[in-house]
C-alpha cells in the first residue's frame, strides 16, 4: 500500500512540473479579446515587447511585457489580474476610482506603480514603496511597507 502512494506521488510531481515548462510566447493577436482591448486603450500596442501564453494546471494565464519594463497579466479569459507599471503610474482607467480617491486623500504626493488582486481582495503599490491593501469590495484594510 505504501509503494502506491509513492507512485501516486511521484506521478503528482511529474505532472506539475510539466505545466511548469508549457509558456509559450505567442503573437499579441492570440491575446484574448479583452486583453487586447485594455492593452490597446490603456497603452501604445507598438510598445510590446512580447506576450507569454502560461499554461498553467488549471487554466491559462497570459504576460504581456512592454518595452518599458511594464508587466501585465491576464486571466484565461483576458480579464486583467495584476498591471506592473514599475516606475511609472498605472493608467487611470485600470485602478478603480474609489481606491484612486482613497490613494490621493492619504498620500497626496504618491501615485499608484502596481495594481492587482492579491489574496481574496486588492493590492496597490505606491511609488513610496508603501502596500496598500484592500478587500473585494475596494474597501481599505490597511499598509504594508
Amino acid at each position: 500500500m505504501r509503494i502506491f502512494y509513492v507512485a501516486i506521488m511521484a506521478v503528482m510531481m511529474c505532472s506539475l512540473n510539466a505545466c511548469a515548462d508549457n509558456d509559450q510566447i505567442i503573437t499579441f493577436e492570440q491575446l484574448p479579446a479583452a486583453a487586447q482591448q485594455t492593452v490597446k486603450a490603456n497603452f501604445n500596442v507598438e510598445t510590446v515587447s512580447y506576450v507569454l501564453l502560461d499554461r498553467e494546471l488549471f487554466g491559462n494565464e497570459y504576460e504581456v511585457r512592454l518595452t518599458d519594463g511594464s508587466e501585465l497579466k491576464f486571466k484565461s479569459d483576458g480579464v486583467l489580474k495584476k498591471v506592473d507599471c514599475k516606475f511609472q503610474a498605472v493608467p487611470e482607467a485600470l485602478v478603480p476610482e474609489i481606491v484612486r480617491q482613497q490613494v490621493k486623500a492619504q498620500f497626496p504626493q504618491a501615485f499608484i506603480v502596481e495594481w492587482g488582486a492579491e489574496d481574496g481582495g486588492w493590492k496597490a503599490e505606491l511609488n513610496n514603496k508603501l502596500e496598500l491593501r484592500f478587500n473585494r469590495r475596494y474597501d481599505f484594510i490597511g499598509v504594508d511597507d
